[in-house]
């Protein structure tokens, strides 16, 4: 395994143990430059592949969904463990639709959904760019129309 900070493949691990709800194993490294980090397998049932709006058409990564739901949550009070069982939860119900291709709108549908319940700031951030807001108006009647602020 690469560290992430000095990029040398000198690492050995640590701790071994498996995630919560038991899809992964979670695993602490040692690098040679001193620095520690974390890395999670799992086990990937098949290919997806994800088809654009467009067409065009791209394997399932992972890494990128869990970026753009990070930057949702970026400075909101979400600790790792719950943002990544909620990665591994829409991961999981992909490979369950039992298809080959999905749509990147059914991705984005499940990440909005799960973020509203999660939270409403990432679930506005993440709307934002998914709906591709092209003016204040567009936002503010997006606001106007989601209940996840009236019931706070």
């Amino acid at each position: 395994m690469i560290c992430p900070i000095c990029k040398k493949g000198e690492t050995s691990v640590v701790d071994s143990r498996p995630t919560e709800d038991g899809t992964s194993i979670r695993r602490r490294r040692l690098c040679v430059c001193g620095q520690r980090f974390t890395t999670f397998e799992r086990v990937q049932f098949r290919e997806l592949v994800v088809v654009k709006k467009n067409g065009r058409k791209s394997s399932f990564d992972r890494e990128k969904l869990s970026k753009s739901i990070y930057i949702a949550l970026k400075k909101r009070p979400i600790d790792t463990d719950t943002v990544e069982k909620f990665i591994t939860n829409i991961s999981r119900a992909l490979e369950e639709l039992g298809q080959s291709e999905v749509s990147s709108s059914i991705i984005g549908k499940m990440v909005m959904d799960g973020l509203k319940d999660l939270d409403p700031v990432a679930y506005v951030r993440f709307a934002s760019v998914y709906r591709n807001f092209r003016e204040e108006k567009d936002f503010v009647q997006f606001v106007d129309k989601i209940d996840v602020f009236k019931k706070r």
